[in-house]
């Protein structure tokens, strides 16, 4: 991971496997910036997500300015609060991923543990090859479509 200013940026691909408890090493270029204490929650695409605790707050600050009266926003809360889980590494460099969010994941063993900017995303690995491959496929189109200049 790099850091501009107070900004982290989260960079990189591992792959490592969940243990049988249930518990995810951490790269420790990742660890150090994720902190003591970092977030999990459900991600996008059925992968998972890790805030540092910085970011977490920012995100969270922003889930909860969402009007309670709109049903997405309610949802949107529910989706990304509900199975959240608050974490830490213990001295061999790995966390518990709770079996809610190891089951919405799809997660069984082996794992991509990916740097995306300003979060890292866990995916499991059989996921994350075919997303890749679909992606290899739309990025320049996708791109196109969003005005990124590369």
């Amino acid at each position: 991971m790099e850091q501009r200013g107070e900004k982290k940026m989260f960079l990189g691909e591992y792959r490592h496997a969940i243990d049988t408890k249930g518990r995810l090493f951490i790269p420790a270029k990742l660890r150090e910036d994720l902190g003591e204490k970092f977030y999990i929650c459900k991600g996008m695409d059925q992968c998972l997500m890790i805030y540092e605790s910085g970011a977490w707050e920012k995100f969270t600050e922003k889930l909860n300015a969402l009007p309670l009266t709109n049903k997405v926003a309610r949802d949107a809360k529910r989706y990304f609060l509900a199975g959240a889980s608050m974490n830490e590494c213990d001295r061999q460099g790995r966390t518990l991923i709770p079996a809610a969010l190891r089951e919405y994941a799809g997660i069984t063993r082996d794992v991509v543990i990916v740097g995306v900017g300003d979060k890292v995303e866990i995916w499991d690995e059989g996921k994350w090859n075919e997303r890749s491959a679909l992606s290899d496929k739309l990025i320049a189109e996708q791109l196109d479509d969003l005005k990124l200049d590369i």
